[in-house]
């Protein structure tokens, strides 16, 4: 299995210019989100498939870094949380917005991509959908202390 830091460096390898990191800082969160609102209106019962989503998401992780599986859960939690306020709040179709946000994000993500003169990375292997948001927890981690996280 390949260790954390393998999957960060070559995930980084195609994310070297600042307004393609720039890009991703926005477009990562904003497909996460859309992703997980979409699945948040297929329920099973009392539970969604957003939360399974996100379950199946931090047992990958947790295989790579324990640290970043717990991460994880606290942005998705928070995440999760906010997006019920937001459409208790608003009437609006999460659908629709979901859709809009994910279709916008995306055309940012190729952007970016085009800019870096670089293919995303999923394309070489499908893992690096799921490594992008530890990417960008990472670099928020390691910005934020003096020691970078451990694997």
């Amino acid at each position: 299995m390949r260790s954390l830091q393998s999957w960060l460096d070559e995930y980084g390898q195609s994310h070297q210019h600042p307004l393609n990191k720039k890009i991703h800082w926005i477009c990562v969160p904003l497909i996460l989100w859309s992703i997980l609102t979409l699945l948040s209106e297929i329920r099973f019962g009392a539970i969604h498939a957003g939360w399974i989503a996100s379950l199946l998401a931090t047992l990958y992780y947790a295989r790579l870094s324990s640290k970043m599986a717990l991460t994880f859960v606290i942005v998705i939690t928070i995440m999760m949380l906010v997006n019920e306020l937001i459409f208790a709040a608003v009437n609006a179709s999460r659908w629709w917005v979901a859709l809009i946000v994910f279709a916008l994000a995306w055309v940012g993500q190729f952007y970016g991509h085009s800019v870096e003169g670089k293919k995303p990375s999923f394309l070489k292997d499908v893992q690096f959908l799921l490594i992008g948001p530890l990417w960008l927890m990472h670099h928020a981690q390691k910005s934020n202390s003096s020691t970078p996280p451990t694997a």
